[in-house]
C-alpha cells in the first residue's frame, strides 16, 4: 500500500480497507508502505502472499510485479505485461482496436506542444498517459479560445483524445466473469474528488440502460480483460452517448488495480452480486500466484 505515485493517498486508504477485510476473513495481515526498501522488507517478512493495493505508477505498471516475480512471492491482480499495458493508455487503445473494441481517436504529444496549439480540433481531453484516478485531466471545449495551459506538474508526454460525450459506465471483471454495470452520476466531470470524496458521485447499479448497452458493457469488459491479459480483477470504464445507441458506446480504459476504498466501484459491484468485501479480498488472495 502507499508507494510514491500520484495516487499514494488513495492506495493507503485502499490498503487499510483491504487489511481490515482480510483480518475479518481470518487472514494474518501485515501492512507495508512500499518505499525504496520494499524488496528488503518483503525478504524480511517472507509473506505467503502479497495483496497488491498499490495504485498508479510503480504499483500497477509492472514495476512491483517484477520485484515479486524476482522474489517468487505469489501476488494478487495482474502480472507484469498486463499491468504495463493497461497503465499506458495509448497502448491499451491499440489492443482495444486490434480486437475490435470501440474507442475514440487519440494521440500522444509533448506537454509543450499541447500548450502551444490545439493538437486536434476541440472538444478534446488531455490526460497523463500513465496515471489513473483522473489525476491531471483537462477538458478543452469547442468554445475554448486557445490551447490548455497545462500545469507544470503534468508529465512531459500526455495523451490527447477526442471528447466522448455521454454517461459514465463501468464494469468489473472478476476472474472470467463480468459482474454488473454501474452508471456513475455526478454534477460534472468524474474527477479525483468525485471518485474518492464521500458524496462526490452517485453510483446507480445495476445501471438503468437498455439491455443492448448493458450486455455490450459486460461483453466488452470481459473481452478487454482477456485481450490485455489481466488476472484477478479489472474494471473497464466506458462513455455512452445515448443519442447514438450502441454506436455511442466507447471504451476509455481498463484498470488492473481498481480502487478498494469505501466509495469505490468494484467492491460495490461485488456486493451487488452477493460477494461481501471480506469474501472478495479473500478470493483475491486465494487467486494469487507468480507468473501472472
Amino acid at each position: 500500500m502507499g508507494g510514491p505515485s500520484a495516487e499514494r493517498e488513495v492506495s493507503l486508504s485502499s490498503g487499510r480497507e483491504c487489511a481490515a477485510a482480510l483480518r475479518e476473513a481470518e487472514c494474518d495481515v501485515m501492512e507495508v508502505d512500499a518505499g525504496p526498501d520494499v524488496a528488503a522488507r518483503l525478504i524480511e517478512i517472507a509473506p505467503d502472499v502479497v495483496f497488491n493495493a498499490l495504485h498508479g505508477r510503480w504499483g500497477e505498471d509492472g514495476a512491483i510485479q517484477g520485484v515479486l516475480e524476482w522474489l517468487r512471492i505469489p501476488y494478487t491482480h495482474s502480472g507484469i505485461l498486463a499491468s504495463a499495458l493497461t497503465l499506458d493508455k495509448q497502448r491499451t487503445k491499440d489492443v482495444y482496436r486490434k480486437v475490435g473494441l470501440p474507442v475514440v481517436d487519440s494521440v500522444l504529444a509533448s506537454a509543450d506542444a499541447v500548450r502551444a496549439a490545439h493538437v486536434m480540433p476541440p472538444p478534446y481531453v488531455v490526460k497523463p498517459y500513465n496515471e489513473g484516478s483522473s489525476v491531471g485531466i483537462y477538458i478543452v471545449d469547442e468554445a475554448a479560445n486557445g490551447p490548455p495551459q497545462l500545469s507544470d506538474d503534468m508529465p512531459e508526454r500526455v495523451m490527447v483524445e477526442a471528447f466522448a460525450p455521454g454517461r459514465e459506465l463501468t464494469t468489473t471483471v472478476m476472474g472470467d466473469r463480468a459482474l454488473t454495470v454501474t452508471d456513475i452520476i455526478t454534477d460534472g466531470w468524474y474527477d479525483y474528488h468525485a471518485k474518492y470524496a464521500p458524496g462526490g458521485s452517485r453510483h446507480e447499479l445495476p445501471a438503468k440502460v437498455p439491455a443492448e448497452i448493458f450486455d455490450a458493457c459486460m461483453e466488452y469488459a470481459l473481452r478487454a480483460h482477456q485481450a490485455l491479459g489481466c488476472r484477478g480483477v479489472s474494471r473497464t470504464d466506458f462513455r455512452w452517448d445515448e443519442t447514438r445507441g450502441i454506436d455511442g458506446l466507447i471504451l476509455l480504459e481498463t484498470n488492473t488495480q481498481p480502487g478498494m476504498t469505501p466509495t469505490s466501484l468494484t467492491p460495490e459491484q461485488a456486493a451487488h452480486v452477493g460477494i461481501s468485501f471480506p469474501q472478495f479480498c479473500r478470493w483475491l488472495v486465494e487467486d494469487a500466484s507468480c507468473d501472472r
